[in-house]
């Protein structure tokens, strides 16, 4: 009787403790699971799945340079069949549904125990899609949901760095009042009454990050 092939696993995480940790827990407690190789960042991410084809590869969010979303996005532009486990200490709604927005399998933080996360990896690996209760649940209470679009996103990093209207739509090629106008659509969207609030309200979400900051 023949032996399953077992999963073959791809980590991208910038902490190589975190990595070699994964490494260690997987092979010690599943017997079909073999991690083939170990990346440090989003930059290695696609050249590592061009070099191993990996059947799961477990991705985190907060990274430096490239972050997890961007290079879920890259994974699945060359490779649309890529099978990615989003596996990071982020507990925010928005990176869930941006990651799952962006073609993830799932999603996992990274308190989860070991026998949850060789569960995800099956799961996925068996073409469909795990998330924890707690998360499901969380996604599932969310009001109708709002969506950004790419100018909104430029508008609010601008609004971070402190600009005017006037200097947003300068930097972005709009007149003032279509920059007050997109600024005006952060504030519903984010249910905020001011720039300061909105700002806060949008790195409470993700739609910021600290290490975005110039």
């Amino acid at each position: 009787m023949s032996t399953p092939r077992r999963i073959r696993l791809l980590l991208i995480d910038d902490h190589a403790v975190v990595r070699m940790g994964l490494a260690a827990v997987l092979e010690a407690a599943a017997d079909d699971c073999q991690v083939v190789a170990q990346g440090d960042g989003g930059e290695k991410a696609v050249e590592l799945i061009r070099q191993h084809r990996p059947d799961v590869t477990l991705l985190d969010i907060r990274m430096p340079r490239m972050d997890g979303i961007e290079t879920l996005k890259a994974i699945r532009q060359e490779f649309p069949e890529a099978c990615v486990l989003m596996l990071s200490t982020s507990n925010i709604e928005e990176d869930f549904v941006q990651a799952l927005d962006a073609g993830a399998a799932g999603y996992l933080v990274k308190t989860a125990e070991p026998e949850e996360l060789i569960l995800a990896i099956r799961t996925v690996r068996a073409g469909a899609r795990y998330l924890p209760a707690s998360i499901a649940s969380r996604l599932a209470a969310r009001p109708q949901r709002r969506t950004f679009t790419p100018r909104e996103l430029d508008v609010l990093d601008l609004l971070r760095r402190g600009m005017t209207n006037r200097d947003i739509g300068l930097a972005l090629g709009l007149s003032e009042n279509t920059a007050k106008t997109h600024v005006k659509g952060l504030f519903h969207k984010l249910e905020a009454a001011d720039r300061a609030e909105a700002v806060a309200r949008a790195y409470d979400r993700g739609l910021l990050r600290v290490q975005d900051s110039a």
